[in-house]
């Protein structure tokens, strides 16, 4: 089945959610790249920044957790409906304020929103994924990708142009809380019968006025097993994914915290050159994740994610032996398109492990993103300190290589997928 044979609400779904991701990857970006500058703002020390920065993806962590518990009663896509504007109010009333005990707030506010963001967006994926019989997950985050690209030029625009913080988020916020409003219309949730039957599927796209927020007492749409199977058994099983999950953003994290001053302290580049690793970082992982659904599909998850693990401790090993800060950059390009594989196929590994409970098994999946975030950065500092930078790559190298040991654990299940992510030609999905 082709694209455009599909119904059209998977097709407006699918739309809908790659709008969400997009936005997401802009707002993000917008926070992560003018650190700098809310520091100056709020007159935050060297010593306290870390405390806040740390806080966010803690707070995320929560953010997630909670998100867990409320799709039990409501359907994650009113949840992504409400969080996501949300998110980008707080960004807005983060440039805005210029007191301490606002930054506190406005960033814990953050870090929460996010943490149900992220899950509850990559929970419509994954449900989404499997009514499409397809491989679509790394689609979603390649929008991410784009939106982080659009975020981190509009950031560089606004500090060249020395505009403030709220001149650079308010108009932002005002193009993408509406049109991520519109998109949302056509958000699509698991339904009963979107495992491998291929039975039809209802859109939860344009409804009527508050039937989306129906709570416990709503009927059959509700998504099954939301909270079945022992809690032991669950995470037990969730464990090499969760591990994938942390290895992959001490990798991520290493390359966005480190990669500048990597290229300029070690490799003993300009100041301007020791900008340009990361932004070219971001282009390969738009790139490898634009065409990865096309490598899931034809050669299987698993093959698709050793081959990124193998490509990503490439990466790692060039960047740690690069004699000068040209083969650096090839190092950083290499991380790019081997990493950014390995996060949707995770997300999408878990919804095939837990057909009928892929809700709470991608919250609790989403909060060891924040776990390798919140180590990683720390991680290579002190290991650069007490020992050398360049060895300091080689461990990230490792932990990420340690997915070559659970990469079984993306092969296709009995949720009826055939060859790689793909259910066999002659179902008719949807």
């Amino acid at each position: 089945m082709t694209d455009v044979t599909r119904p059209q609400a998977l097709r407006y779904g699918r739309a809908a959610l790659a709008v969400s991701f997009f936005a997401q990857g802009v707002l993000f970006a917008l926070l992560v790249t003018r650190i700098p500058a809310i520091q100056d703002r709020y007159g935050i020390s060297d010593g306290l920044l870390p405390v806040f920065l740390a806080a966010v993806p803690i707070l995320a962590g929560v953010g997630s957790v909670l998100t867990e518990q409320l799709v039990k009663r409501v359907r994650p896509s009113v949840v992504l409906r409400w969080v996501q504007p949300v998110v980008g109010l707080v960004l807005v009333g983060l440039g805005a304020g210029d007191r301490m005990w606002v930054a506190a707030v406005t960033l814990a506010l953050f870090g929460v929103c996010v943490g149900g963001l992220d899950a509850s967006m990559n929970m419509l994926g994954v449900s989404l994924q499997r009514a499409w019989g397809q491989s679509i997950m790394l689609g979603f985050h390649a929008a991410y990708s784009l939106g982080g690209i659009v975020g981190a030029s509009l950031a560089w625009s606004g500090a060249h142009w020395h505009f403030a913080l709220f001149s650079l988020y308010g108009p932002a916020v005002l193009v993408l809380i509406p049109l991520t409003l519109t998109a949302s219309r056509w958000y699509r949730d698991q339904e009963p019968d979107d495992g491998a039957g291929g039975g039809p599927v209802v859109p939860y796209g344009p409804e009527p006025a508050g039937a989306a927020d129906r709570g416990p007492g709503r009927p059959s749409t509700a998504r099954p097993g939301a909270s079945s199977g022992p809690q032991q058994v669950v995470m037990r099983m969730l464990l090499p994914l969760c591990l994938v999950m942390a290895f992959a953003y001490i990798g991520d994290s290493t390359v966005s915290n480190w990669s500048a001053k990597y290229l300029q302290d070690t490799l003993h580049s300009s100041d301007q050159l020791s900008t340009v690793p990361y932004a070219v970082y971001m282009v390969t992982t738009l790139i490898g994740r634009a065409v990865g659904d096309q490598g899931v599909r034809r050669f299987g998850a698993v093959t698709v994610v050793r081959l990124g693990t193998v490509v990503a401790m490439a990466g790692f090993a060039v960047v740690a032996v690069a004699p000068g800060a040209w083969v650096g950059m090839l190092g950083f390009t290499l991380l790019g398109l081997g990493l950014c594989v390995i996060v949707p196929q995770t997300f999408a590994a878990a919804g095939r492990m837990f057909p009928d409970a892929s809700d709470s098994a991608i919250a609790r999946l989403n909060i060891f993103n924040y776990v390798g975030f919140l180590v990683g950065s720390p991680l290579v500092g002190a290991l650069g300190d007490a020992w050398s930078y360049r060895g300091a790559m080689l461990v990230p190298m490792v932990l990420v290589g340690a997915t070559l040991l659970y990469a079984r654990s993306f092969a296709a299940g009995p949720a009826g997928y055939g060859v790689g992510h793909e259910r066999p030609r002659t179902a008719d999905v949807g």
